[in-house]
């Protein structure tokens, strides 16, 4: 069979059956691709600095709709209120995030048993691989600029130890600090105090700016293009296989060919008689007695 798949003809055959697959593979990759799609368009919106307390309220749930928001904040730190997050990547290194509480010039105070005269808000300043190298929050007002994220599940049974918290955790946190708290966090991206850029990056040392850009939105699987994208996996199979299949019946139409051509070469002599047998055109002995 190898012999007939060597044959000019099936190699070209085999070619143009191989063209095909590949036309057939690059319309599946083209289904797959839009058999999933993003739920929402992400919005330009976000990238527009708004100042915190006109986003999100403190005591309320947090919106998904303020989620990823580039927010502005004015405030201060309190050096007795910052707890390292261990477990943080940052270029494949694992390491801590820098987390302090920043009170709200401004925000709305709450109210009832256990609310503290002010409203704070986590905001997560950098990263660091040794929390040795962790530097104070700077003093004064300080001018906050950050991305507004929801508040990470703590978690739990986990012990992070002194000055540490499992997660960035608002319900985790204000039980830490007693303090009452935005639904939320910022992920800083520049802090400044008078004109000067006071960043946990800015202070030198081995710490980083997280730089936390927008999510990305979520996505829905289309079926109908995923069906399509599987159907044109098997057109390509079945392209190699009806190449496969018309060698396979033109060895066998050879081999019967073959076949033929030697019945056909010993049928005459088959039909010759040979010199011991007696010629057909000569009449019996029987039927000459019966004559006579």
């Amino acid at each position: 069979m190898l012999k007939t798949a060597l044959q000019p003809r099936w190699i070209a055959g085999l070619v143009f059956a191989i063209v095909v697959s590949g036309v057939f593979v690059l319309l599946s990759q083209w289904q797959f691709g839009r058999s999933t799609t993003p739920e929402v368009t992400v919005s330009a919106t976000t990238e527009d600095p708004k100042s915190l307390t006109t986003v999100l309220q403190p005591g309320d749930f947090f919106p998904g709709s303020v989620a990823d928001q580039v927010v502005t904040a004015s405030g201060s730190y309190d050096p007795q209120k910052q707890v390292l997050v261990p477990g943080r990547l940052n270029d494949g290194a694992t390491g801590y995030w820098i987390v302090s509480a920043l009170a709200v010039d401004g925000a709305p105070v709450l109210t009832g048993a256990g609310a503290s005269p002010q409203t704070w808000i986590p905001v997560a300043r950098g990263w660091v691989a040794d929390p040795a190298d962790v530097p104070a929050p700077p003093s004064g007002t300080i001018e906050l600029t950050g991305r507004l994220l929801p508040s990470e599940a703590p978690l739990t049974g986990t012990d992070a130890g002194p000055g540490r918290a499992s997660a960035v955790s608002v319900a985790e946190l204000i039980n830490i600090w007693e303090v009452s708290s935005y639904p939320g966090f910022v992920a800083a991206s520049s802090e400044a105090a008078g004109g000067s850029d006071v960043s946990a990056a800015a202070s030198g040392g081995e710490v980083k700016p997280l730089n936390i850009g927008p999510q990305p939105p979520a996505e829905k699987v289309n079926w109908l293009n995923l069906f399509y994208a599987a159907e044109w996996v098997v057109f390509a199979g079945f392209a190699l296989f009806i190449w496969w299949r018309l060698v396979k019946d033109d060895y066998r139409r050879g081999l019967e060919d073959a076949l033929d051509e030697e019945h056909d070469a010993a049928a005459p002599e088959l039909s010759e008689p040979g010199p011991n047998q007696p010629d057909r055109n000569e009449p019996h002995p029987t039927e000459t007695k019966v004559q006579s």
